[in-house]
């Protein structure tokens, strides 16, 4: 995170590496981040959604979406890579596409939502 005056770096937060198991795997954060008052939510290539505390860069919450899922028709989705728009959050939800399959990355079919417990 940088300074918006001065451009100084406030924090950093490396990735945790792959599992050498996962096929396609990148710990690389090239999707748009999200900023909400005080976290910063970042999709990466392998598959995980994490949200980073604003003052400090640490991980405050961490879902990988590189699984099954069961949808709400019935048919099985699979998440993958998440690459591109970044996570949408709108009406206290936040929203994710999962699934990157172009340039080697992990490909998968699902739009995940996510509301506060």
């Amino acid at each position: 995170a940088l300074q918006l005056a001065d451009g100084k770096q406030m924090w950093r937060a490396e990735p945790p590496l792959c599992p050498e198991t996962r096929k396609g795997c990148s710990p690389a954060q090239s999707a748009a981040v999200t900023v909400i008052p005080g976290v910063v939510f970042s999709g990466s290539l392998d598959g995980h959604l994490r949200a980073y505390s604003t003052a400090d860069g640490r991980v405050i919450w961490d879902f990988d979406t590189a699984r099954e899922f069961t949808t709400v028709n019935g048919v099985s989705g699979h998440g993958g890579a998440i690459n591109g728009p970044g996570t949408t959050a709108a009406g206290g939800m936040l929203f994710v596409n999962s699934g990157y399959g172009f340039l080697g990355q992990m490909p998968g079919n699902v739009l995940l939502a996510f509301a506060p417990e």
